[in-house]
């Protein structure tokens, strides 16, 4: 089976949302991961630390020089993703529609290159 990840984007902002409103989403998504798992398709998931945590390392010139901060400024960034195995690219996209559902936001649905390693 191919392997796909779900990247999960949220918004910038500089408040986080407050626990009365994640509450729901957060049961939403954990009746999700008990969906996949059921059917053999979770593989791994996690949720991030805001955007503004990032520590972005980059080759300059034969030095590899670090930076405080998201690799991009945006309107939104990468706040967590899941990792599922599925039979194609359909089903796949199916499983991000009810990820998308369950947590409100946009799912960016990206097959992984070869097998998975370790």
């Amino acid at each position: 089976m191919q392997h796909y990840l779900l990247s999960i984007y949220q918004p910038d902002t500089q408040e986080p949302p407050s626990a009365e409103f994640l509450a729901p989403i957060m049961r939403n998504v954990e009746v999700l991961n008990t969906e996949l798992k059921a059917a053999g398709a979770w593989v791994f998931a996690g949720g991030l630390h805001p955007s503004d945590n990032a520590t972005v390392v980059r080759l300059s010139n034969d030095e590899v020089l670090t930076t405080d901060g998201p690799y991009l400024e945006g309107k939104e960034h990468l706040g967590g993703f899941t990792i599922i195995k599925a039979a194609d690219l359909d089903t796949a996209v199916e499983w991000g529609r009810k990820l998308a559902r369950a947590t409100t936001l946009p799912i960016e649905v990206r097959p992984l290159q070869g097998e998975p390693v370790g």
